[in-house]
């Protein structure tokens, strides 16, 4: 591993913050929620973060909205009153809110754009999924539109509207059609990366404030990383 940052509460990079929401922008190797890992969760480090700036005495509240994979950088939000955590649970589940993702392949895909239905099953013996043409057992319908928007001399960068989220979709979407994610081994990419992340990054969030009702737009800055900048 170079030299990695892991976030912690005086480095957290925070792309929002008011009374109900913080939304911080998740590095490689954060962890958004605790695991069987022990390492410290991102949702730990944004509570110190929190009892520290505001003073706050006893335990803090805050709800984790939706997860990020591991090796993934960009947009996560918490909720910091169960109110707000139960409507953005709900916008979430009811895929309302506009999720954008970045990613870096090697291989250009066949289309310059197009839109990818599989049928996602997830095996939890080794937390992969398989992305399928036709519905199989278990599976669940997945849903995303991607298009070019950078040609490099080795990677293709894509830009990436997610309709639903499945486990892993965008990583086992691409794998499907033959463009698996820059440093991902998992879904068959030949070299990881020398930070052990992927280059697959939630770069724009659109949806509607649950306390306020005005439409927030959230863009995480990429990683500082030198095919990232070339995107």
């Amino acid at each position: 591993m170079s030299n990695k940052i892991i976030s912690n509460k005086n480095n957290l990079q925070i792309l929002h913050e008011d009374n109900h929401l913080i939304v911080v922008n998740k590095r490689v190797g954060d962890i958004v929620q605790g695991d069987k890992t022990g390492d410290k969760p991102l949702s730990d480090v944004v509570k110190e973060y929190i009892k520290d700036k505001y003073n706050k005495p006893g335990e803090v509240f805050l709800g984790v909205v939706h997860r990020l994979d591991r090796p993934t950088t960009g947009i996560v939000v918490f909720a910091r009153t169960s109110k707000a955590l139960t409507r953005m649970n709900e916008l979430f589940s009811n895929r309302e809110t506009k999720k954008t993702y970045w990613a870096v392949v090697k291989n250009k895909p066949a289309k310059a754009e197009d839109k990818l239905v599989h049928y996602i099953k997830r095996n939890e013996k080794n937390n992969t999924s398989k992305a399928h043409l036709k519905e199989v057992p278990d599976s669940k319908v997945a849903s995303l539109e991607y298009k070019i928007i950078k040609e490099l001399d080795n990677y293709y960068g894509l830009e990436i509207q997610l309709h639903t989220g499945r486990h892993h979709q965008i990583r086992a979407q691409l794998s499907a059609i033959g463009s698996p994610i820059k440093g991902d081994l998992k879904y068959g990419f030949d070299r990881s990366n020398p930070d052990g992340g992927i280059h697959l990054h939630a770069r724009k969030l659109v949806f509607i404030h649950p306390v306020t009702k005005e439409e927030i737009t959230i863009i995480a800055p990429i990683p500082e990383e030198v095919i990232w900048k070339a995107i």
